[in-house]
């Protein structure tokens, strides 16, 4: 049977890594993300928190996963963005708080990593968002004036 230290030096060694990061390239021609955008790669990151009696046993936040986890591994793949990102993460309110007497807490979030682009010069960028006056008509000169 295992001691209570040996116990607790399993459960933080699991905590530790209960994290990933997955990532894969996308190609432009295939994946549309908008005009002055190029996408680079798709990234998912997860990370999950292990508790015993109340006591978490690493970090699953959603600061974590999007902040430390998939902006960073965007950055590092030279992307200056990341759009469509989507998130979740388990509650720990309510009757979920429960899950903290024996259980785990889990959070991911994805999105895809973009570079910005230069967007194609605009030839009309004068005329504004509303359509443009019909020119106006130049007086005619009637025949009988001086």
């Amino acid at each position: 049977m295992l001691s209570l230290s040996a116990s607790l030096s399993l459960a933080l060694a699991l905590g530790a890594a209960c994290t990933s990061v997955s990532t894969v390239r996308l190609q432009p021609e295939t994946v549309h993300v908008g005009p002055g955008l190029r996408p680079i790669a798709g990234i998912q990151a997860n990370a999950t928190a292990l508790y015993v009696l109340f006591l978490p046993v690493g970090e699953a936040s959603l600061d974590r996963v999007v902040n430390r986890m998939l902006v960073v591994t965007a950055k590092t793949m030279g992307a200056d963005k990341v759009t469509d990102v989507d998130f979740d993460m388990t509650p720990d309110s309510g009757i979920w708080a429960l899950r903290k007497l024996l259980g785990w807490r889990s959070a991911q979030a994805s999105g895809i990593a973009v570079q910005v682009t230069a967007m194609p010069a605009d030839d009309r960028a004068d005329e504004g968002p509303e359509p443009a006056p019909p020119p106006a008509a130049e007086p005619s000169e009637s025949p009988g004036a001086p």
